[in-house]
């Protein structure tokens, strides 16, 4: 299991500063919801933990090992997964070889392409077709099997419900539920709140590169969500 800490986390692109000392931790066993508005500084929390951006050494914490800095294929090996922001599959490779692609890091562990496909069952009809060439919906599953695959215990995800039909966002909840059950660690970048919040044991809002929420995701109040949201 995986437990992430981050202490006094700052990050930037080139000279503009993006997280300000944010101090958060993704439990074991947990699914954790961030959410924020646009520019808040969410995704760039997920690709700073995921090794993407680069910090120091004690700005993040994985299972009290000091991970901050490393580059993305170590964090990989920690046991740790991302689903970014717009599934980024490669339009040169099929759906079954984007999602093998996931499987390099040789983590032992439950998961293999014929459990994604019977998650997936629609990616098992189409595995010689182009990732690209599937739907929003399909290309979404492709990019969480391709996560999967590392055997993670500890999945982050990055506005998977972006621009896809209800339908489509039902299912993908129902698979995330699926995970929790099963003991996965999850974290859920949504715009979505009371989506995050209905799978979410603990949610923080995000606000200008800042942490203004941090709470029991059962216990939280609209109203204190909405001054945070808003930094009111």
């Amino acid at each position: 299991m995986t437990t992430i800490t981050t202490r006094n986390l700052k990050s930037y692109y080139g000279d503009f500063q993006a997280l300000f000392g944010v101090d958060v931790t993704f439990k074991s066993g947990e699914t954790t919801a961030i959410i924020g508005a646009n520019g808040a500084g969410k995704t760039t929390l997920m690709k700073s933990i995921c090794g993407m951006i680069n910090t120091t050494p004690q700005m993040i914490y994985v299972d009290d090992v000091a991970v901050g800095g490393r580059p993305a294929h170590t964090v990989i090996e920690t046991g740790i997964a991302m689903v970014p922001e717009g599934r980024r599959l490669f339009p040169s490779l099929s759906v079954e070889e984007n999602i093998v692609l996931g499987s390099h890091s040789h983590r032992s562990g439950p998961w293999s392409l014929e459990r994604i496909y019977d998650l997936f069952p629609v990616l098992a009809e189409r595995r010689h077709l182009s990732g690209t060439s599937l739907s929003g919906g399909q290309q979404q599953m492709v990019s969480i099997g391709r996560a999967l695959m590392s055997n993670p215990t500890m999945l982050l995800c990055d506005e998977i419900s972006l621009g896809l039909a209800p339908v489509i966002i039902e299912d993908l909840y129902t698979t995330i539920k699926t995970l929790k059950d099963e003991g996965m660690s999850i974290v859920i970048v949504e715009q979505d709140i009371q989506r995050a919040l209905s799978v979410a044991d603990t949610v923080y809002c995000m606000q200008e590169g800042r942490v203004s929420l941090s709470s029991s995701a059962a216990e939280v109040s609209l109203d204190a969500i909405r001054d945070a949201y808003f930094g009111m």
